[in-house]
């Protein structure tokens, strides 16, 4: 479910404050845990707000970065989230963070988790994660007694295969964002919010669920 509404006038100002508001939240699993552990969505929408992030000081070298979901090409491919990440946040302050990809690295992803922090984003198509409508293992990556953390995903809206956690464990957050930008995914969110099958706008697996999620938008 939206527990809150977070409307801003610029791009920018969405950025900076999420970015404000996943350190402090960082900050606070540090103290009261010793680290923190953070997913964050790919796309074009999320770079100013790593740029944004990058900037603030934490304890970076206390926190785990991972993805909610990746597609499955080279980490020099541009349209890898790996390289997303690595590009526009692990610099600057951020430097020191530990990164765990999904695909292609030397981590184990499937060990992370509970996340303190995850930050998605959202379709035109009404997915999220790479919970596609139509993806092979849609109703796998949505079924909240499943005990996979990370399936495979391929679907007519996506090119390429995807690794994505699942349901239980993007949920499984003390702080969950949706950053969204524009009028047209403003008016997807609405249709999103009214009556219809989870499957055909996964979306709604978030808007439906008792775990309070925070949204982010500016035009």
């Amino acid at each position: 479910m939206i527990a809150e509404r977070k409307l801003f006038a610029t791009r920018q100002e969405v950025a900076a404050a999420l970015a404000s508001d996943v350190a402090a939240s960082l900050s606070t699993a540090i103290t009261d845990r010793g680290q923190a552990q953070l997913a964050v969505s790919g796309g074009t929408t999320p770079k100013l707000f790593f740029h944004e992030l990058a900037h603030i000081k934490i304890d970076w070298s206390r926190v785990t970065i991972t993805l909610v979901d990746e597609r499955c090409v080279p980490v020099t491919d541009e349209r890898s989230n790996a390289k997303l990440v690595r590009d526009h946040l692990l610099r600057l302050k951020a430097a020191s963070a530990k990164f765990v990809q999904l695909y292609g690295g030397h981590g184990h992803p499937e060990q992370l988790g509970p996340f303190d922090v995850v930050v998605l984003g959202m379709g035109a198509d009404g997915h999220t994660a790479s919970f596609f409508p139509g993806g092979d293992n849609l109703a796998e990556a949505l079924d909240v007694t499943t005990t996979k953390r990370i399936v495979t995903m391929t679907a007519p809206g996506a090119p390429e295969k995807r690794l994505t956690f699942t349901l239980p464990i993007l949920l499984d957050s003390n702080f969950v964002a949706l950053l969204i930008e524009g009028e047209d995914k403003k008016k997807t969110l609405a249709e999103a919010e009214k009556p219809g099958p989870v499957k055909d706008m996964p979306i709604r697996a978030f808007l439906r669920a008792r775990e309070p999620i925070i949204l982010y938008w500016s035009p």
